[in-house]
């Protein structure tokens, strides 16, 4: 079910959700936590609205939507408030906000939030550039970000890095959740042998490329380089250089990878690409400041950019002349593109 209730103010709007329940039989006592989506007011916002629904499913919540309209517009508070099936397991509330009131999202935001219960703020396209002094942000235990939703995502990420403060999180973090477990797993396998030097190849605008190569930096202790790919979708391939031979891990489809190690046969893992909602329910499992996400923006910095290997650098070297005849010429190999 959909109400609208244009022109009006959060008072008339906490009135209403009160009659919905006395009406319905809801409740808010399940409601474990509020959920705060800030965005532009566009196309855009229902597709947020709809990853935060199905999210709810496993984190009953009431979502708050901010909506900011036209600015050079008069003031005006316009809500929306849906529940039943158009809410998932929680109840959505959309306030769409003109000219200066636009400005004021978290004074429309305060007196809807539910009373004793955690609150998580999410930008799910453009971010501050420091969530946790934003107004919004400043009322959330937890603040998450999406680089990836941005102009230029690799330049979200420095700022993440610049303005981390305990609490914040991004998504392109969480979609490494399936990386990073396959990794780590892999070293659980013998030869149990130090990791000397990590490589990450992925898009050239792919935060989680970076993210995933400054986590190897920091939890082994070893350099890493990141390589721009020449084809494929987000991170793409990862080797791990030890000794007695390398580990890999080769997605090139975005949907299964496959790893390769020393000593054991070539496995097939489910390396899916992960959905905003799939990201969206990991991080409202916690709420606690994530430290490893933390040491890993630190660690942003030691990580090298490389050069993807070409043709021409991968091609043998001329065999050595013979009986003092010359070596036959080659011809030059064109660099892969």
């Amino acid at each position: 079910m959909i109400i609208d209730l244009p022109s009006t103010t959060t008072s008339q709007i906490n009135s209403r959700l009160v009659r919905l329940r006395d009406e319905g039989g809801a409740t808010t006592l399940g409601r474990v936590l509020t959920l705060v989506i800030v965005t532009e007011d566009g196309q855009r916002t229902d597709a947020a609205i709809d990853a935060a629904n199905d999210a709810s499913r496993e984190h009953p919540c009431r979502v708050i939507v901010v909506a900011r309209g036209a600015r050079q517009a008069a003031p005006r508070l316009d809500a929306q408030i849906r529940v039943g099936g158009d809410a998932g397991a929680s109840e959505v509330v959309v306030l769409r906000l003109y000219g200066e009131l636009a400005k004021e999202g978290a004074s429309c935001v305060m007196p809807l939030l539910l009373p004793d219960t955690p609150v998580v703020a999410w930008w799910p396209f453009d971010a501050p550039v420091s969530p946790s002094k934003d107004p919004i942000g400043a009322l959330a235990q937890r603040r998450i970000t999406d680089a990836a939703a941005e102009k230029n995502p690799i330049k979200a990420l420095e700022t993440r890095r610049a303005h981390y403060a305990p609490g914040d999180t991004d998504l392109a973090w969480t979609r490494l959740t399936l990386w990073r477990a396959m990794l780590a797993s892999s070293l659980d396998l013998p030869p149990y042998e130090k990791v000397a030097e990590a490589e990450v190849t992925g898009e050239g605008d792919s935060p989680s490329t970076d993210l995933l190569a400054a986590w190897l930096t920091d939890r082994l202790k070893v350099p890493a380089k990141r390589f721009k790919a020449t084809s494929g979708e987000g991170i793409v391939e990862v080797r791990l250089v030890r000794p007695s031979g390398d580990v890999g891990l080769l997605r090139p489809d975005g949907k299964v990878g496959t790893l390769s190690q020393p000593g054991q046969p070539e496995r097939r893992v489910a390396l899916q690409r992960r959905s905003v909602r799939d990201c969206l329910a990991e991080e409202l499992r916690r709420l606690d400041p994530d430290e490893v996400y933390a040491a890993a923006l630190k660690s942003l910095a030691k990580v090298t950019k490389g050069r993807t290997p070409s043709a021409k650098d991968e091609a043998p070297a001329a065999p050595a002349e013979s009986n003092g005849a010359p070596a036959p010429k080659k011809s030059k190999a064109k660099a892969s593109s």
